[in-house]
């Protein structure tokens, strides 16, 4: 345990975040999300888990990762099939994690799913959390952490 580290991020996720640069794509998914082949296509090549709810694993990430405040697609859900529009609660719950993080709204923007999985593939890496619920899939864009002020 470490003072200021939410006690979810483990070691192996901890160790992910920090190598990860600006740009680069992260990606919490539900149990049912084929996360093992997926995380063996992404740059890290291996899945990463922390086996607890979706928006849980959300905030402890965002409390250490920064989204990217120059494209529009930072934060992503995975979007029901034949229901675009219809957000369900797990998405619900991330959404409010999300926009407490940021200290404001951000909306998620929606993903089909098999193009969610073509962005999962070239993402850095995976985390597949304990999430039950369909639809628990997210990505988040990495931002910077800018200098301290002089």
């Amino acid at each position: 345990m470490l003072k200021g580290i939410n006690p979810l991020l483990n070691a192996d996720v901890l160790q992910a975040l920090r190598a990860m640069g600006h740009g680069d794509d992260l990606i919490i998914a539900d149990t049912n999300f084929p996360s093992d082949s997926v995380a063996r296509q992404t740059v890290l090549g291996r899945l990463l888990r922390i086996d607890a709810p979706a928006a849980d694993v959300v905030k402890a990430v965002l409390s250490l990762y920064p989204l990217d405040t120059f494209v529009d697609d930072a934060a992503a859900r995975m979007e029901i099939v034949g229901k675009p529009d219809e957000i369900p609660a797990v998405q619900q719950q991330v959404q409010s994690e999300i926009d407490a993080a940021e200290g404001k709204a951000w909306p998620m923007i929606s993903v089909e799913r098999y193009a969610f999985y073509e962005r999962a593939k070239k993402a850095y890496c995976v985390i597949q959390t304990g999430e039950r619920r369909f639809y628990g899939c997210f990505a988040f864009r990495k931002g910077v952490v800018p200098p301290d002020a002089e």
